[in-house]
């Protein structure tokens, strides 16, 4: 090897592990509403503080952190904003959703749904249907109010602190009080179960998806009959929902929580 080859790998070395440093730093941030001192930093990468130093300046250049105040502080800066914006706008949840739907398709064999928020309604943007002879469906483009049902509760637990639950309930036989309380225990347990509601004889599971931003963009729902679902094996599927529901969220920046 000549060398300058040797030289060239060397800098190409150096350069990737700048990047990788620099990535390890714009990480660090976890939302903290003040910001982050290069002594916050420093406990969080495996950096010197003259390494740390030199690529916050190349990252604030670039507008990827922005910093202020005595002693300095720093927050993530406007291409993030700009990066965060471009990933997300191109991705079409049901594409995202498609993988886990057909994990769970393929070990039930009951019919899968996807369900987005539209309003006080909420709308089925992707189903698979059960292969079986006797199966429940519902259908690309069918509407709820999000009250009713278990895909609708499961998107109702993660918002209902911020809503006027009443006006979601109007024309209802719903007591809201006792509804709430469901919600929560629904938001604890990470599934929505429905029995009879809708459709006679059938039974819904669904799980709330979840983005970056801790904020509810789905359901993921399973539908069969009764005579299928068991209480032990909905609780089965609602614990499969949760799992895949996560993958799912991952996918769309939710951080996992930690063991």
């Amino acid at each position: 090897m000549k060398d300058s080859e040797l030289v060239d790998q060397v800098k190409a070395g150096d350069s990737v592990r700048a990047v990788d440093r620099a990535l390890d730093i714009l990480l660090a941030f976890n939302g903290e509403e003040g910001g982050l001192t290069v002594a916050d930093l420093i406990k969080r990468v495996d950096l010197s503080r003259p390494t740390l130093y030199r690529l916050l300046n190349t990252l604030e250049l670039k507008g990827f952190v922005t910093s202020s105040g005595d002693p300095q502080r720093f927050r993530l800066g406007p291409s993030v904003a700009r990066l965060a914006h471009s990933w997300s706008t191109s991705l079409k949840l049901s594409d995202v959703a498609e993988p886990a739907m057909r994990r769970v398709w393929n070990a039930t064999e009951e019919t899968v749904a996807l369900f987005v928020p539209d309003g006080l309604m909420r709308l089925c943007v992707a189903e698979m249907p059960s292969p079986q002879a006797l199966s429940f469906k519902r259908g690309v483009g069918y509407r709820e109010r999000l009250v009713v049902g278990a895909s609708g509760r499961s998107i109702l637990a993660h918002i209902e602190d911020r809503i006027d639950l009443a006006t979601y309930a109007e024309g209802l036989d719903i007591d809201v009080e006792k509804y709430r309380t469901e919600l929560r225990r629904i938001r604890s347990r990470g599934f929505a179960v429905s029995r009879d509601e809708l459709i006679q004889g059938a039974v819904a599971i669904a799980a709330p998806i979840l983005d970056g931003a801790e904020q509810v963009v789905g359901s993921l729902a399973v539908f069969g009959p009764s005579v299928r679902l068991p209480e032990v094996r909905v609780q089965e599927l609602g614990r499969l929902l949760v799992r895949e529901v996560g993958d799912i969220s991952a996918s769309l920046g939710k951080v996992r929580p930690t063991a």
